[in-house]
């Protein structure tokens, strides 16, 4: 029997895991999820409780101190040594613990800022990452060392996947953390109901930047149908980028329109230029994950990003906002 533990498990993509594995319900293995409540991972201490209490034979290691863009920008020191600490307590304690497979989590952000397009898994360590994020990015580059390093110490199967942009039910909605779909679809939701008395069609949106920088948006569920093969069946150290195609991606213009049309919204969508826009791409290559997994079928983005709006409006009282 597999005993798997999911660090970060209350997350956007801890939820999408639980959904998954509820619909699956495979005999052979016992799932937990682990939030922030269940330990403070930053502690190892508490990293080693929650390993003692679960006793888990591979971890799913989602767990990290994470925020959009402009949190990032003021905050690099915390996010590096916050997240080294994670990373470190929970590979030691899997280690010492005797888990047979650890897969972490990792980022296209985590790329270097100067590099040609579409990146891929070979490119991580390529030259420094983007001057907002770096000690988030760092951190989480030393997960990929940290695995190879066990691995040539250890022969342990420790692995990282690397997804791009993630949404979906049960995201982070507060403004000065969230990414750019739950803070759209948090704005909207507020704009919408906000001064009831002006007519919709005069309201305006604001798109934070010129909306021409371009995304791929991988929808929570596929990523957790996908680590879930990567769990049971990638037996690599060698991350992984699990992205959705090239010819997929989208312009931020573009999600503001889906988010607009999911809710729809009758009003104007502007783009306010003195923000910040950020990379213009972060194009990531998903040749690995197909040459492995063919026919693995993505949801279709505007339906996806339905259902997220309709998750966020159905409980909104529950939604980190």
């Amino acid at each position: 029997m597999k005993k798997v533990l999911v660090t970060g498990g209350t997350g956007l993509v801890g939820k999408a895991l639980e959904t998954v594995i509820k619909e699956e319900q495979p005999s052979d293995e016992e799932w937990f999820f682990a939030g922030s409540k269940d330990a403070d991972l930053t502690n190892l201490a508490a990293t080693q409780a929650l390993f003692d209490k679960v006793q888990p034979t591979h971890v799913i290691h989602l767990a990290a101190m994470v925020g959009g863009l402009f949190h990032n920008m003021n905050n690099n020191l915390d996010f590096l040594r916050n997240n080294l600490l994670i990373n470190d307590n929970v590979l030691q304690t899997a280690h010492v613990k005797g888990c047979t497979k650890v897969v972490s989590c990792l980022s296209t952000c985590i790329f270097p800022d100067k590099t040609s397009y579409p990146i891929d898994e070979t490119m991580v360590h390529n030259g420094p990452p983007h001057a907002s994020n770096y000690g988030y990015s760092y951190a989480k580059r030393l997960i990929d060392i940290q695995n190879h390093a066990y691995h040539d110490k250890y022969g342990h199967l420790y692995t990282s996947v690397i997804p791009c942009n993630i949404f979906g039910p049960h995201d982070n909605y507060k403004p000065e953390v969230s990414h750019v779909i739950p803070g759209m679809i948090h704005r909207m939701h507020k704009l919408r109901a906000e001064q009831p008395e002006i007519d919709e069609s005069d309201k305006i949106f604001t798109v934070y930047g010129s909306g021409k920088p371009l995304r791929q948006f991988i929808y929570s569920l596929d990523l957790a149908k996908l680590m879930i093969w990567v769990l049971r069946s990638y037996d690599s150290v060698e991350p992984i980028v699990l992205s959705v195609d090239e010819a997929s991606e989208v312009t931020i213009y573009e999600v503001a329109e889906a988010i607009a049309k999911a809710f729809n919204f009758k009003g104007k969508l502007v783009c306010d230029t003195s923000k910040a826009d950020g990379q213009y791409k972060k194009t990531a290559s998903n040749a690995k994950l197909r040459s492995l997994l063919p026919d693995f079928q993505f949801s279709d983005f505007r339906q996806a990003i339905d259902a997220s709006v309709s998750w966020y409006v159905d409980n909104y009282e529950l939604a980190r906002n």
